[in-house]
């Protein structure tokens, strides 16, 4: 397999709903996607508009901050969106189901670094990162994503 890295600049709030509105029409059951970067840089900003790109604008979508793990269901596929925060160890990661929904629901992880060895191989790596005059998407991933990122990468 073949790691590849693209950068997606993102000057506003409109270029990372619209980074999440695309992602949301390419992926598919057995996704996961890893979502990284300091408080405030956009990654619940970035599954927000990816989960209402699926399921419609007015869909209510909280920050899964306390309940760890928020779940919606898309035709025949689960959104599963979680943010590991406040996790204390990887078991509580296994506990929460994520291991098996890794396997067939599309997943949107916020703070994936407490998974560890546990992270899909095959996922898509997101680092946000906070610079002065915008944010910046930088997309790691491997031959699973290529043929899907095809669009991103022509733009990048």
């Amino acid at each position: 397999m073949t790691t590849r890295t693209i950068s997606i600049p993102l000057p506003s709030a409109d270029d990372t709903d619209q980074l999440g509105r695309f992602l949301a029409s390419c992926a598919t059951a057995g996704d996961c996607i890893l979502l990284r970067g300091q408080i405030g840089a956009g990654k619940s900003a970035l599954a927000r508009a990816f989960i209402r790109a699926r399921l419609g604008p007015d869909t209510e979508v909280p920050s899964p901050t306390f309940t760890l793990v928020q779940t919606y269901d898309d035709d025949n596929v689960e959104i599963w969106h979680a943010d590991l925060y406040r996790l204390s160890d990887t078991q509580e990661a296994v506990e929460l189901g994520l291991v098996d929904a890794f396997e067939a629901h599309i997943c949107l992880i916020e703070w994936p670094d407490l998974l560890g060895e546990m992270a899909p191989k095959t996922a898509l790596d997101i680092q946000i990162s906070v610079h002065p005059d915008h944010h910046l998407a930088t997309l790691t991933f491997e031959d699973g994503w290529q043929d899907r990122l095809m669009e991103l990468q022509t733009h990048a």
